[in-house]
């Protein structure tokens, strides 16, 4: 029986989303909420490695403006840093499935990680 790990935060819409998804297709869900809980640096390597952080970041946000991020220029170190303090400043959620991850609200992605 496969199980997903969901980083994410309870009142986000599209975190709400994949775990509705995971739940009807009676998948285990481990849920991690980022705002009780920050993600451990191994795993955000996991998703750094694969996507790169600016397909993590939510640019378009209400944190990333809220933050003043949009004018300035933060060093990856940094920014690790505000996500560690800030999970909104992510594209939630991030899910992993074994070795497969998918970031933001992406069905055909966790479709692809079940199959």
């Amino acid at each position: 029986m496969q199980s997903v790990q969901i980083f994410g935060v309870k009142n986000s819409q599209a975190t709400r989303a994949a775990e509705r998804f995971f739940k009807e297709r009676r998948i285990a869900i481990h849920m991690v909420d980022l705002k009780l809980k920050p993600m451990s640096p191994g795993e955000i390597k996991r998703f750094l490695d694969r996507f790169g952080l600016p397909a993590l970041l939510d640019t378009e946000g209400k944190a990333w403006i809220d933050a003043g991020l949009k004018y300035m220029k933060v060093s990856e170190s940094e920014m690790l840093q505000k996500i560690e303090k800030n999970p909104g400043l992510l594209r939630l959620p991030l899910i992993r499935c074994a070795n497969r991850l998918s970031i933001g609200q992406d069905e055909e992605a966790w479709k692809l990680m079940l199959a």
